[in-house]
Order: structure tokens, then sequence, then C-alpha cells
């Protein structure tokens, strides 16, 4: 789909708009991706659950020849009105000076990225400040969202407006030849934007989903929960569709991480998740778009007790259980740098006929959930 069509994503959604209708992942290619892994001199399901991600990439792209050479990480900042609460310990200017680091390549996610040879691509969708800044991408939909503590944190068309901005992004993404997306986000406050919209979405109480995001102490953890609790109740939020949740208790960043799973599963570009923030954002996308789920790939359980809530509900399971809570999309580079690693076996492809050993007999599959498509490692 090129450039001069009109947007794949509408900047008001109304009663009769039809949503797209997803092309599945090809179970055809999934299955001859796990055939190519059984060739390889070495046991079967060696490579565990990397044969699963692999046949997953695969089957989404529809090839199984598999170049993840060009790879980019969708960094997207904004700042959050309900900081104004004290549920963070920093304030809003660390939004704006954090994205600024990244456009110039000196923050943590960017040393990672280096390392695997991912382009980090900034965007700034909501940061509180006038004028934009250098080498990050301008698509500011407003300077943070409203403090929902006080009134729903955006209006509905903000909302859509920055889910296209998400599905907009993968497009370029995908037209510039990126064979797989890492989110990321930088913004204060959006642990507790998170927690808020996966609770609604979820239907569980904030008790259950929310942590201490960057460090909060007992007190701010307190008025964190109650904060979520009181704006759950006072618009109604349970049982709620995916769009008023993110419109009521959502941040301009979850919504356009919203767009990029949706945008993954439009254009068949594999997406991995980084931390609570995406993966709230993908349970919003797979309740607004069914199927979507297909198209993504769970990194790493971090430490906020929603994570393995929010696996659960989208049927994903992390590769990475090291407690990482650092954001930026740290934990999605590092599964990009161990996917490279075991693509270098899989393209590598020493079979045993060159080996001349008789190859391993497949009896009973030990990894028959995944080669079927189920739970496949993310």
């Amino acid at each position: 789909m090129g450039c001069s069509e009109k947007p794949v994503w509408p900047e008001a959604a109304g009663a009769g708009w039809k949503r797209p209708v997803l092309t599945p992942p090809d179970e055809a290619v999934r299955a001859q991706v796990f055939k190519n892994w059984d060739s390889i001199a070495k046991p079967l399901d060696g490579m565990g659950s990397f044969e699963a991600l692999t046949a997953r990439i695969g089957s989404i792209t529809g090839s199984d020849r598999i170049d993840l050479s060009k790879k980019a990480v969708l960094v997207l900042c904004a700042d959050n009105g309900v900081v104004e609460e004290g549920v963070s310990q920093s304030g809003q200017e660390i939004t704006a000076v954090m994205a600024r680091a990244i456009a110039e390549g000196r923050s943590c996610v960017c040393r990672m990225a280096q390392g695997v040879g991912a382009d980090v691509l900034p965007v700034d969708i909501g940061i509180n400040r006038e004028g934009p800044l250098p080498g990050v991408l301008d698509r500011n939909i407003r300077r943070g969202t409203r403090n929902f503590n006080r009134e729903p944190a955006m209006t509905e068309e903000e909302t859509i407006r920055a889910i296209g901005v998400g599905v907009e992004l993968v497009r370029s993404c995908r037209e510039k030849g990126y064979a797989i997306l890492a989110t990321g986000e930088m913004g204060i406050g959006n642990t507790t934007t998170s927690s808020a919209v996966a609770a609604a979405l979820l239907g569980c109480g904030a008790d259950a989903v929310t942590g201490r995001g960057a460090g909060l102490d007992d007190g701010g953890l307190r008025r964190k929960k109650q904060v979520i609790q009181n704006a759950i109740a006072r618009y109604g939020l349970e049982g709620a569709d995916p769009l008023r949740i993110l419109s009521s208790v959502g941040g301009l960043d979850l919504a356009g991480l919203t767009g990029i799973c949706i945008g993954g599963a439009m254009f068949h570009v594999p997406v991995v998740l980084d931390g609570i923030a995406s993966m709230t954002a993908a349970l919003a996308a797979a309740r607004l778009l069914p199927g979507t789920e297909a198209f993504l790939i769970a990194s790493h359980r971090g430490k906020e007790p929603a994570a393995a809530l929010l696996e659960k509900a989208l049927g994903l399971s992390p590769v990475i259980f090291g407690e990482l809570a650092l954001g930026e999309g740290t934990g999605a580079v590092m599964l990009l740098s161990l996917l490279d690693l075991a693509l270098r076996i899989y393209n590598g492809r020493t079979d045993f006929d060159q080996l001349q050993i008789a190859p391993y007999e497949r009896h009973m599959p030990s990894c028959q959930a995944e080669r079927e498509g189920k739970g496949d490692g993310g």
C-alpha cells in the first residue's frame, strides 16, 4: 500500500466504520520453518522456543527464508497529566530530556541497538514542550494528556489519531524494508496509565496490576493504586470498550503502541513487545482488532505485576525472565540479539548429510503445541 493511498486508519471512527479484515499468518510456512529446523544437525527441538519464534516470524512474513538484518525500534515519547497526583518520582521534564538523548544515540536502548544493528526511531507523539526536538520524529497530537484523576486523559478523536500514528509508522517502516520492529516508549507516568488500562481491560482491581514503576515508596504506591481505582470507578470502565478505556485513563504513547500492534497485523510485520506499556497496548489492539495477537512476540517478563496477567490474556510467552524494568524498548532489543544468534544456525543450515550422520527421527513431537501455532513462545 503506497503512501499516496488513503490512510489505513481513519481519524474518526464512526459506527459505520468497517475494521480491516486480517489475513492470518501462513501456517504452511510455519510448518516449513519447523521442517527446516529438523533438517539441521542438532537434537530435535534443540533450539527450544527459538524454533517456534522463527516459525512464527516466517508465518507472519510469508517466507521460510528469514532475514532480520534490517530492524528498527520505534520509541514513542509522551507525557501524562496524571503525574500531578504524585504517582511518579520524576517530573514531566525528564521525558523531553530522554527523548533528546535517544535522538542523539546516548540512551540505554541506543547502546544496545548499536550492538544488534537496529535503528532507533524516536517519535514525539505527545511530549509536553513547545516545538520539535532535533532528531525526533514530530507526530505530536497534544502536549501531554490531561490528568485522568480529574477528567478523561484524551478525547476519542485524539486517541484514534494516536492509534493512526502507530499504524502509519509500521506502514512507513515496511516500505523502507524493515523486516521486524521492536516497541519502546519514554514517558514519565506511563506505568500508571498502563496499569489503569490493564486493570480495566482485564477486569481486575488496581492492586493486582500496579507496581512501583521507577521506584515509588510505599506511600507513592498507595496513591498510585488509589488514583487508578478511583478513575476506573468514576468512568465506569469495567467491561467498557477498549477505545473508551484508552481515552479515559490511557496515554498517547499507549494509543500509538496500540496502532503499531495493529499495523504489524495489517502489514504482516512481526512486532516485538517490550514491557508493560507495549503489552497493555497489545491487549487493547487485540480487543480492537481480534487476531492482532498472532503477529506479536513477547520479549520478556518485567517486574510490574500486570505482566503475567497480560501474557495470559494475549496467549503469549516471553523468552527472557530477567526482571528488566528499564523501558525504552531495551527488553525487546535484547530478544532481537538472541534471534540473531538463533538465525545464524537456521540460515547456516549444517545438515546431517554434510556431517555424514543419520538424522534424528521424530516419533512424537515434543513441541506439538508450537507446531500447531499455539503458545509458540511469543
